[in-house]
């Protein structure tokens, strides 16, 4: 039976490029590649239409295929591939770092798909996401931007970090806002949330509204950061993201506010 196998070597997906010059996932009966002995081929849920799906992960390129980070096989895959290859590379992570049980350290063994379980005391685990909120924040017709010291290119995003123990998502927000600008905020509400496979996270995106405060930017974390209107935006992130998803969401309805309003006037 032909399946999909995606196909990881270190950070790369490795991809099938068509006649057209087009680039997919693998689809055929055997592994796209050599696989060795020890390698482990992981079954993960399948497509959506039911189609099987398998990964594991190689040591060294093949001319055969396109490597491609997977970061940027979002621009060359259908979103349902690009969704499954951020999955399945969840899955290889959680695999490689799970190989012994944190009890008792015995081997743990694969028990379903996504469940391991240990050969000696019987541990269940099962993969774990690491939660992190992110904000848009709203003062009139600007809003906040920062540029985070770990961006590796040169562009704005949003305010973000990870939920922390003990605590809802809108007090996440509300935390890291002022941990990283020095700003209050109210009125937060949910815009949507996103997997990101790097390596293995849930982004959860809200709008806020500014109340009070300077920016003072943390410095550990933040190198840059300000207070932009729609006509003086800095580079932002890619369409990828769920920061940009936030970014268009404000300009499409800043511009239906404006042209309601001009509407009206006329």
């Amino acid at each position: 039976m032909k399946k999909y196998y995606f196909v990881f070597c270190k950070d790369d997906l490795l991809l099938e490029q068509r006649s057209d010059g087009s680039f997919t996932i693998p689809f055929c009966e055997e592994p796209p590649t050599e696989v060795k002995p020890w390698t482990h081929l992981m079954e993960i849920s399948p497509m959506d239409d039911g189609t099987p799906v398998t990964t594991y992960r190689i040591d060294t390129p093949v001319t055969s295929l396109c490597a491609t980070p997977l970061r940027q096989s979002y621009f060359k895959l259908t979103r349902p591939l690009y969704l499954k290859a951020g999955k399945c590379q969840e899955l290889l992570y959680w695999d490689q770092n799970t190989k012994y049980c944190g009890v008792c350290g015995s081997p743990m063994r694969m028990d379903t798909i996504i469940s391991k379980k240990c050969t000696e005391c019987g541990k269940e685990i099962w993969p774990q996401l690491a939660t992190a909120v992110i904000v848009l924040i709203h003062r009139g017709d600007e809003v906040l931007l920062v540029r985070a010291k770990n961006f590796k290119r040169d562009y704005y995003g949003l305010v973000a970090g990870f939920v922390e123990t003990g605590e809802t998502l809108e007090e996440a927000v509300a935390r890291e806002a002022l941990e990283e600008t020095g700003v209050t905020i109210t009125n937060i509400r949910y815009f949507g949330s996103q997997p990101w496979p790097y390596p293995c996270g849930l982004m959860v995106g809200f709008h806020a509204d500014y109340v009070s405060g300077e920016i003072h930017l943390q410095e550990s974390e933040i190198a840059r950061g300000g207070w932009f209107r729609r006509d003086n935006l800095p580079n932002i992130p890619e369409k990828l993201s769920i920061a940009r998803m936030l970014i268009d969401d404000w300009l499409e309805n800043f511009s239906n506010d404006f042209l309601g309003s001009v509407t009206k006037k006329q």
